[in-house]
């Protein structure tokens, strides 16, 4: 093991600033001050060795003048000093002063003060000398048998670490703390003694508790959890002792403490895949995350509920428990309503389909009458999209949900209006028998829409689907009611001019006449009232849009209006009525277009709105059948067309993610027999206390490449010259948010380095954790050091820096050896993610920060080169394959990716292949990669800029 690997257990915070103190100055200080001084002296002593220093001459001073005193502070501070001491000469053997210091601790052991006794105990299980500890041994069984819980738990963990390190001081550890156990009443003292039976005797174990296993509940939780931990262990290592067992952790499931639920529950679930079991403990996780306040804890739990889920035997297990899992919708958080919303949906089947909507139609009603809050709309969102999935795979539903939903059509938020126009759009065209109700409540709720986006949504429905004569006049009486009276540019003018109420205190300035684009006369007058504002408060709606500038809605406007004209003149056979009703539609597009040419608008009408709504009134005058046909058969087509793309791009997502978790087993698979394998052949399950374990020290073994060694190996940064006195190469492992660089230091001089230190520093949003410590290299001597480098953002980062060192008997400057840099790689940072269309739209709206990287390749084909960039980015294509499929010599995609930390990222990618420079034409474009934070979005661009010349070679 190499100098930068021993085990560290005290770390003491050094000030860089301070000038250390000689060894004269301390050695008076502890012979000759008083307490404060000698504490202060200690400390300054301890801080020395820690850095490198030996200081051998202090040993006998500090037995003499400090190992004496009965201050508690100098007390706890000698034992991390006799800690890092060095304890035995150059050749191995024990100094002889290290006599006078295990007298010292003998007498420790038997204090009087409960305190004393019991950090001397938790400093014995640092120990590594096994000469030290044998006349310990007596005073340390003596400890077992204290009268404070405080000495008998240390007691044992040092009787544990001894037996481990030096079973012969303690050959009968097991059986002695077998009977303190049956003895011991505190709860903490069971505890410790109980692990150490786990690891030292098993069987030991298993019979305490076979004896006491009724009582379990009745156990204080620490020795619950240990409990749980021995009995997984057990049946993991011998599934016949299930059976026995089993109950027990049925038991705990109704423990008092949630960690206890959460192990028993988790250990029940690898134990048995009974359908009872299952249910034990999903219920058991639904009651965790009702009752816990941390968020973060019910998100833990509902990943443990979705694990669940995703094993077919045990889904519909889940699917009875659904109602259940819904009561956790009364958390406020959106993340867990997020993930509860999902699960539901994904365990929605025929059977409970009914009472999930039910649920979900309360939730919807509740966020109405909530005071507005940032997340009650995005909550309301989600209720809007969970409800549109249950009716689109539940025809039935759709009647019960739409009239609830279509009341939000009116609500402040666009978004979560825009979701239930999306949702009613789809259920018009999907089911024939929900269309009159669908159109009459449309008609209800029209005159309160307040966005110009849902509103222009709400007349394309009605113009689209109004089949009926009675319908058709209807949505002409609510267009009529929402535009006002017109013509509305002579009616404007006369408000302005002439229609307040006398009462009123009004000044007039000096009337002006102007004339406007289309040859009219218009008045413009300065008039001053008392109440301006109420005037325009009383404006209707699309009026008011309108005058705000906003002509796209006239467009949509005329075109609807086109639609129930035509529909209304192959309705009724009148001709009076015919011409009556064309001249009203045509009438009103005329005094729009005027409106949009005068000076009252805020922003004059596009050329765009002009030409639509001249071509609307050119097929009004003319009603050809070709347009006709256009204009009332040929949207809806296109619509039926989306539709049925997105079911099957939905499909296809489904059927791979089932194809996932299928297993599938080949014909010629050889079975295994549970107990016909041998105990070390049973890898097939892994160890669940190790596996997080492992997690939690950030060693979780990633699954590697086919092959592991060349997977690391591409992981491996050069970082010195093979022709260097010193080479070096670092390999760069990444767990979540650290970097461990694992740095192999070869010395390549027939020299002795001393002092050889590795100094580094970072760019970017990385921040080293600790100074590595120096090291001393025989000639041709190697060695490893491990430094940690914590992460905080996706971006990339360089870490660079320096070897240092002094060649022992020279007497020239420390040498220098500088390194190369190591560039971190933001591709493990970055996972692929799925949005829907409109969130990707929002985002792209909303982020500031805009990187746009020239396509620069040798590829040829469009679709390979998208590939290469999903592949180069780890970013995930929105656009559906349908979509990119065929050849037109252009292609356009979304992407989008998130970084571990939350960050968003999306590139719009958009290529295409001169055809007229040959069909060998290398791919041309660019790639737009927008993003939240600069960092990132230059990272995405120099990833795909370098990926981008790789593919030049």
């Amino acid at each position: 093991m190499t100098a930068a690997e021993n085990v560290c257990y005290t770390l003491i915070n050094v000030p860089m600033d301070s000038e250390p103190p000689s060894e004269i100055s301390l050695k008076n200080d502890l012979e000759k001050g008083d307490v404060k001084s000698k504490t202060e002296a200690l400390k300054k002593v301890i801080i020395m060795i820690l850095n490198g220093e030996k200081l051998p001459g202090l040993l006998m001073t500090i037995i003499r003048f400090v190992l004496p005193l009965q201050d508690h502070t100098i007390k706890k501070l000698l034992l991390v000093f006799w800690e890092i001491v060095p304890k035995t000469t150059p050749d191995g053997r024990l100094l002889h002063e290290m006599i006078l210091v295990c007298d010292a601790y003998r007498k420790d052991l038997q204090h009087p003060n409960e305190f004393i006794r019991g950090s001397t105990l938790r400093f014995l299980c640092k120990l590594k000398e096994a000469e030290l500890l044998e006349p310990l041994m007596p005073a340390i069984r003596a400890c077992l048998e204290h009268r404070h819980s405080y000495v008998r738990r240390n007691a044992v963990l040092a009787i544990y670490t001894i037996y481990r390190n030096f079973e012969h001081l303690i050959p009968d550890a097991p059986e002695l703390i077998h009977d303190f156990l049956v003895n011991e009443k505190d709860a903490s003292c069971k505890r410790n003694a109980f692990m150490m039976l786990i690891h030292a005797d098993q069987d030991r174990a298993l019979d305490y508790l076979s004896t006491c296993i009724d009582q379990v509940q009745t156990f204080g939780d620490i020795l619950q959890l240990v409990i749980v931990e021995l009995i997984y262990k057990v049946c993991h290592a011998n599934p016949s002792e299930r059976a026995r067992f089993i109950r027990c952790i049925y038991n705990l499931l109704q423990s008092s403490s949630p960690a206890v639920k959460y192990e028993a529950a988790g250990t029940l679930v690898t134990l048995s895949s009974a359908p009872t079991a299952i249910k034990a403990a999903a219920q058991c996780y639904i009651d965790l995350i009702i009752k816990e306040s941390d968020n973060n804890v019910k998100l833990i739990v509902l990943d443990r509920l979705i694990e669940l889920k995703e094993h077919p035997a045990h889904e519909r297990v889940l699917q009875d428990l659904v109602m259940d899992i819904l009561r956790v919708l009364s958390t406020p958080d959106l993340e867990v309503r997020k993930k509860t919303l999902q699960l539901a949906l994904d365990l929605v089947s025929s059977r409970n389909v009914e009472e999930l909507v039910i649920v979900l139609k309360k939730e919807v009603i509740k966020t109405n009458n909530v005071s507005e809050h940032e997340d009650t709309d995005k909550y309301r969102q989600l209720l809007v999209r969970t409800l549109h999935s249950c009716s689109v795979r539940f025809p039935d539903m759709a009647a019960n949900v739409i009239p609830v939903l279509m009341e939000f059509l009116s609500d402040n938020n666009e978004a979560a209006a825009a979701d239930v126009l999306e949702f009613v759009r789809e259920a018009i065209q999907r089911f024939d028998n929900l269309r009159m109700l669908i159109v009459e409540k449309m008609l209800e709720v029209f005159h309160a829409i307040k966005s110009v986006k849902i509103y222009r949504g709400a007349l394309w429905i009605l113009g689209e689907y109004c089949s009926t004569k009675e319908d058709i006049q209807s949505v002409m009486t609510e267009i009529r009611r929402s535009l006002g009276e017109i013509p509305i540019v002579e009616s404007e003018i006369k408000k302005e001019a002439g229609e307040l109420k006398p009462e009123e205190e009004i000044t007039v300035g000096p009337v002006q006449k102007l004339v406007t684009e289309m040859g009219t006369y218009a008045t413009q007058s300065a008039l001053s009232s008392s109440r301006p504002t109420k005037k325009e408060e009383e404006r209707p709606p699309l009026r008011g849009f309108l005058l705000d500038g906003d002509f796209f809605v006239a467009a949509s406007l005329a075109t609807t209006l086109t639609k129930i004209a035509l529909r209304y003149v192959a309705l009724v056979q009148e001709k009076k009525k015919q011409n009556s009703f064309v001249a009203e539609a045509m009438l009103l597009m005329a005094t729009i277009l005027h409106l949009g040419k005068s000076s009252l608008p805020k922003k004059p009408i596009t050329d765009d709105d002009v030409d639509r709504i001249s071509l609307c009134l050119k097929v009004l005058s003319e009603c050809s059948p070709l347009m006709n046909d256009i204009f009332n058969k040929e949207c809806r087509q296109s619509l039926s067309h989306m539709l049925s793309a997105k079911l099957e791009e939905e499909k296809l997502s489904q059927k791979k993610e089932s194809e996932k978790r299928n297993v599938t087993v080949q014909p010629d698979d050889p079975i295994s027999f549970m107990q016909l394998t041998a105990k070390n052949e049973m890898n097939c399950k892994e160890d669940q206390f190790q596996l997080s374990l492992l997690a939690a020290m950030g060693n979780t073994q990633r699954k590697e490449a086919a092959d592991p060694l060349a997977s690391k190996l591409n992981k491996v940064t050069q970082l010195t010259g093979f022709s260097d006195p010193v080479y070096a190469e670092a390999y760069v492992h990444v767990n979540q948010y650290d970097i461990v660089l694992d740095v192999l230091v070869v010395n390549q001089t027939s020299d002795t380095l001393q002092n050889c230190t590795l100094e580094l520093a970072t760019l970017g949003d990385l921040k080293l954790v600790e100074k590595p410590s120096p090291l001393t290299l025989a000639p041709h001597d190697f060695a490893n050091i491990k430094a940690n480098v914590k992460v905080a953002s996706t971006e990339n980062g360089i870490i660079f820096g320096n070897i240092v060192y002094d060649v022992s008997g020279a007497a020239s400057d420390r040498n220098c050896v500088v390194l190369s840099d190591i560039h971190i790689d933001i591709m493990d940072y970055i996972q692929p993610a799925t949005c829907t269309d409109a969130e990707f739209r929002q985002m792209w709206a909303e982020f500031e920060w805009e990187n746009k990287v020239t396509v620069n390749t040798n590829m040829i084909d469009l679709n390979d080169y998208l590939q290469h960039i999903l592949k180069s980015t780890n970013m995930k294509c929105l656009t559906p394959e349908k979509a990119l499929s065929g050849y037109c010599g252009f292609m356009a995609a979304n992407l989008y990716a998130r970084s571990i930390f939350g960050e968003d990222a999306l590139a719009n990618v958009s290529i295409e292949k001169p055809i007229h420079q040959g069909p060998d034409a290398a791919v041309t474009g660019h790639i737009r990669i927008r993003a939240k934070s600069q960092g990132m979005a230059l990272s995405l661009g120099d990833k795909i800029n370098l990926s981008q010349k790789k593919t030049n070679i």
